[in-house]
């Protein structure tokens, strides 16, 4: 592939692989209350101080993700978030009148864990606050 795509690539790819936090985490902070409930539902302890941390690394860890600031780091901790909301929240064998919808919910969050690994393994990209610092 010609390196001149390198980095509006990583751009866009960044973009789409954080909306969904971004949308989900403004979602979250607009309904505090049902988040709680939701997250109670699930098994989660203290739901009503945890909403918060879940709001932060969604909404926060989304932005930062799509304008590429210490991207890797905070990959990391999205991808660590994923693995209990994937388990608490997305087993199909949970609900066998959800199965479908619940594994591809899992599938979804198995593949957003893989593009948090290559944002780890690669970075930002040079179209990125990270690639700025780095110039």
């Amino acid at each position: 592939m010609n390196t001149q795509w390198q980095n509006p690539l990583a751009l866009v790819g960044r973009i789409l692989l954080a909306v969904i936090f971004v949308v989900s985490g403004f979602g979250k902070l607009m309904a505090i209350d049902g988040t709680v409930a939701y997250m109670t539902s699930g098994g989660v302890p203290m739901a009503n101080l945890l909403v918060y941390a879940v709001i932060l690394v969604e909404l926060v860890g989304g932005l930062l993700i799509m304008v590429g600031y210490q991207t890797r780091v905070v990959a990391l901790i999205v991808f660590l978030f994923l693995i209990p909301v994937t388990l608490l929240f997305h087993n199909p064998s949970a609900n066998p009148a959800q199965a479908q919808m619940q594994t591809i919910q899992l599938l979804k969050n198995l593949a957003i864990m893989g593009g948090m690994l290559n944002l780890m393994a690669f970075g930002a990209g040079g179209w990125s606050l990270d690639g700025r610092r780095r110039s």
